[in-house]
Formats: structure tokens, sequence, C-alpha cells
């Protein structure tokens, strides 16, 4: 279950450099602060379950894979646009990886819950 662990954990530190080098580079906005907000504000929906994914836990596993759905509709809305085609499938293809990872994860907890319990 550990290996699955990290590559969840490899899978979301590429959306999180993704989703930084889109805002800081790519396409930056007007100001400094108005992008440290906007990349703040993007990257909440993933920094939430983190601590319950590092923990093991069941719910928090299964939010960060509908989580990475949200990732996957951003990547197809960038990916229609010439110039980042590539940076959209690359979050295309890191979104829909972390939502396998994380749901095999939560398959392997809740077999290891159900071994402990029962």
């Amino acid at each position: 279950m550990k290996g699955w662990l990290v590559l969840a954990l490899m899978l979301l530190g590429s959306l999180v450099a993704l989703t930084g080098l889109r805002q800081f580079f790519i396409e930056p906005l007007a100001s400094t602060g108005t992008n440290i907000a906007w990349f703040i504000i993007q990257l909440i929906p993933l920094l939430v379950p983190l601590p319950g994914l590092l923990r093991g836990q069941l719910r928090s596993t299964f939010v960060l894979c509908m989580t990475s759905t949200l990732y996957f509709i951003h990547g197809v809305l960038i990916a229609f646009d010439p110039d980042i085609l590539l940076l959209g499938v690359a979050e295309i293809i890191f979104s829909l990886a972390l939502c396998a990872v994380a749901a095999i994860l939560v398959r392997k907890i809740r077999e290891a819950n159900a071994a402990t319990t029962g």
C-alpha cells in the first residue's frame, strides 16, 4: 500500500507543479499578489485531503479521487487552447492517473480495514 501512496503523492505533486508552472510562467495574471492568491485557490482542493491521505483515511482518499476529476475537467478545457495544448494534455494524464491510484488506494484501505476488524 505504501507504493500506491508514494505514487499518489508524486502525482499530486505533479499537479501542483503543473498548476504553478501555468499560473506563474505560462499564463501569469497582472500582479504577483493576484497570481499567488489564484494559485492558492486552485491548490486548496488538492491540499484539503492531504493530511488524511497521509494517515491512510478512507474518506480523504476518496475525496482526493473525486477532486482529481476537477483537474481533469480543467485540463480538457485548457487543452482546447492551441498555445497550451501540451499543458492541458499533461494535466489530463496526471489527473486521471491520480484518480486511478486514489481509487486503488481506497480499495486497499477498505481491504486493510476489513482484515483488522473481521
